[in-house]
C-alpha cells in the first residue's frame, strides 16, 4: 500500500499482515472483509495443490496406512464422554501467529510437537492445529509430526476448507476432525455452495468429526441440519476480528434443543471466564489458543480438567 496513513486508518489486523491486506484496503477501505481476504488467499494455494499435488486415490491409500498404524482417534467421542461424566473439555490450540494477535510464538521457537507434549501433560482433551501458513504460520505436516511423536490426542485440523482434496490431505496428515465455517460458504458462488454438504458427508465417511462453526443466530439455526456435527460458537467475528463473549450467550439460547456438544471458541483468557460461560450456558467444551500459548507452563485454565 503506497499510502501508509490510509492503511493505518483502516487497519483491523496486526501490522505484520499489511502486505496481505493492502489490495483489499485499496479496493474497499474500511469495509475490508478479513475472512474473505483469507479465503481468497487460501483458495488460490489449495487450488494449485489440488491440481498438482498427490491425487485423492493415493491419499486414500495413505489414510489406510495411517489407520493400520492406529494414528487416528475419535474426537467427538472423547468430548461426549467428558460431558457424560460431567467433566469439562479443553480443545487446546496451537498457532504461530494470527491476524488479530500478530506473532504469538517466535518462528524459531514454534514447535508443535513440544507444545502438544505440554498440552498432553496438562490433560488437554483434544488439540486444534492451525494448518494455514500465510496468516497463522501452520502446516499440514504439524499434525502428522504430533501423531508420530506418540501423542495420543485427537486433532482438529483448523483451516479454511475450500476443496475436497484439502479434506483428504488433512486426513492423510493425521486429522481426526475438520472445521466447517458457515460464514465462509456464504461467500462461495451458488454453484459451489454444495461443497459445504460434500465436505460434511465425505468427512463422516472418513470417520472424522465435523465442527460446524457459527457466529450468528441465523448461522446457528442453519447448523442444526448437520445432525452428526458438533457446533462451535466463535466469539470472534472473522470479518472484523472483534471478540465478544456475549456471542456465546445469545447463540446458546438458539441452540437449546441441540443434543450434541456445543463449543465456545475464542476470547477466553482465564479460568474464571470459562467457569462464567459454563455457569450461564452449561457449555462444557472450550476451544482456547492464544491465552494458553502465551503462558504454556503455568496456565490455570487447565485446572478445570
Amino acid at each position: 500500500m503506497g499510502d501508509r496513513n490510509e492503511m493505518n486508518k483502516y487497519r483491523k489486523w496486526d501490522p505484520i499482515f499489511d502486505d496481505l491486506f493492502s489490495s483489499a484496503v485499496f479496493n474497499h477501505g474500511k469495509n475490508v472483509d478479513i475472512l474473505k481476504v483469507i479465503l481468497e488467499n487460501r483458495y488460490k494455494k489449495i487450488a494449485l495443490l489440488t491440481d498438482l499435488g498427490i491425487p485423492i486415490e493415493e491419499l486414500k491409500d495413505q489414510i489406510n496406512e495411517r489407520e493400520k498404524e492406529n494414528l487416528y482417534f475419535n474426537f467427538k467421542e472423547k468430548i461426549q464422554n467428558n460431558i457424560k461424566d460431567d467433566k469439562f473439555s479443553v480443545i487446546a490450540e496451537m498457532k504461530r501467529m494470527s491476524p488479530s494477535a500478530g506473532y504469538i510464538v517466535p518462528a524459531d521457537k514454534y514447535s508443535p510437537v513440544e507444545i502438544a507434549k505440554i498440552y498432553e501433560k496438562n490433560k488437554a482433551t483434544c488439540l486444534s492445529v492451525l494448518t494455514e501458513p500465510s496468516f497463522f504460520g501452520g502446516e499440514f505436516h504439524h499434525m502428522l509430526d504430533i501423531k508420530k511423536a506418540g501423542i495420543k490426542l485427537p486433532i482438529l485440523c483448523k483451516d479454511f476448507m475450500v476443496t475436497k482434496w484439502q479434506l483428504y490431505f488433512a486426513r492423510s496428515r493425521g486429522a481426526d476432525a475438520i472445521l466447517i465455517i458457515l460464514a465462509a460458504f456464504d461467500m462461495f458462488e451458488d454453484d459451489k455452495k454444495k461443497l459445504l454438504y460434500e465436505l460434511y458427508d465425505e468427512a463422516l465417511k472418513l470417520n472424522m468429526t465435523v465442527i460446524i462453526e457459527t457466529h450468528t443466530i441465523e448461522e446457528a439455526e442453519r447448523a442444526l441440519e448437520f445432525k452428526e456435527a458438533l457446533i462451535g460458537v466463535n466469539n470472534r467475528n472473522l470479518k472484523t476480528l472483534k471478540t465478544d463473549k456475549n456471542t456465546t450467550y445469545s447463540i446458546n439460547n438458539a441452540l437449546k434443543d441441540f443434543k450434541g456438544p456445543l463449543i465456545s471458541e475464542s476470547g477466553i483468557k482465564t479460568k474464571e471466564e470459562l467457569l462464567d460461560i459454563n455457569f450461564k450456558t452449561k457449555i462444557r467444551t472450550f476451544l482456547i489458543g492464544e491465552s494458553l500459548l502465551k503462558n504454556l507452563d503455568k496456565n490455570n485454565i487447565f485446572s478445570v480438567l
